[in-house]
């Protein structure tokens, strides 16, 4: 995954950046590898995309090709690059808190949101005790500090987004999410309720794809969000991942419309989870 074609062309076209840079000094890609006491190769995989420079690359570059004042956009470029693919253990390190609040300024800048799941209901639609109950089996499957009291107030926190601004949500959920147990009997039982209750905001659009869908032209894919036209963000086992390439953008954004195709809304929609609250218990 870390080789996900977003990643890779952020790399091509840094590398490529960088090429125009070091021809416009007229050095040759040997010649800038000698005065930097790199391996002559170094270049080639820099500017090729097979390698992502480091700060100190930057610098190094930047400072034999006479173009010190891009070193600082460089090394932002490559922060995002790196940002891209984050591991879990890496954005956890200190507690859960500190995932919970990194997404908050797209969240609050976001005008248009997109969530499919095939696993869990998504933040924005969680209860407490949903959220309680999801919280501490993260951090115990993954032996995190234990931050878990400020990480679930910073969830329920940004749920505000749900009512403030003029701010759409269109979610699609597979029915299987509806019979997954979060948490028992009752905390499940709260969180379908709570569905009913905001598929009722003016804002909110909520479609169900039900288990009896014909599935043959498209399956249940990764959860994804879709962030205005910019941005999708991709829970992974492992990772969380950020894509910005226009064209992987326009794919999932297909892909969803293709799932809302798939999905029933309104009563049907309220009759699944109906369905699903009877189940429990």
């Amino acid at each position: 995954m870390t080789s996900s074609s977003s990643i890779q062309q952020a790399r091509e076209a840094l590398g490529k950046r960088l090429r125009e840079i070091r021809k416009d000094s007229g050095l040759t890609a040997r010649e800038l590898a000698s005065r930097a006491g790199w391996h002559e190769s170094k270049c080639s995989r820099i500017e090729n995309g097979r390698t992502t420079p480091s700060d100190e690359d930057l610098s190094v570059y930047t400072q034999h090709c006479g173009a010190e004042d891009q070193t600082a956009d460089l090394v932002a470029t490559v922060r995002n690059i790196e940002g891209a693919y984050v591991e879990w253990r890496r954005m956890e390190r200190s507690g859960l808190r500190r995932a919970q609040e990194s997404v908050i300024p797209l969240w609050e800048r976001t005008r248009h949101f997109r969530a499919y799941s095939s696993w869990l209901i998504p933040g924005p639609l969680q209860t407490r005790a949903y959220i309680e109950a999801l919280l501490t089996s993260i951090r115990d499957r993954r032996s995190l500090p234990d931050d878990l009291d400020a990480a679930v107030q910073v969830r329920v926190d940004k749920q505000r987004v749900l009512y403030e601004g003029a701010r759409r949500f269109a979610v699609i959920l597979e029915e299987s999410v509806l019979r997954h147990r979060i948490g028992g009997d009752d905390t499940m039982a709260g969180q379908l309720g709570h569905l009913l209750s905001l598929a009722t905001l003016p804002n909110v659009s909520l479609g169900v794809v039900p288990l009896s869908a014909d599935r043959s032209a498209l399956w249940p894919v990764e959860d994804f969000w879709i962030f205005d036209d910019g941005q999708v963000n991709v829970e992974l086992v492992s990772a969380f991942l950020t894509i910005t390439q226009p064209h992987e953008v326009s794919m999932y954004a297909q892909t969803f419309a293709d799932l809302a195709e798939l999905a029933v809304y309104g009563a049907p929609a309220r009759s699944l989870i109906t369905a699903a609250i009877d189940s429990v218990g």
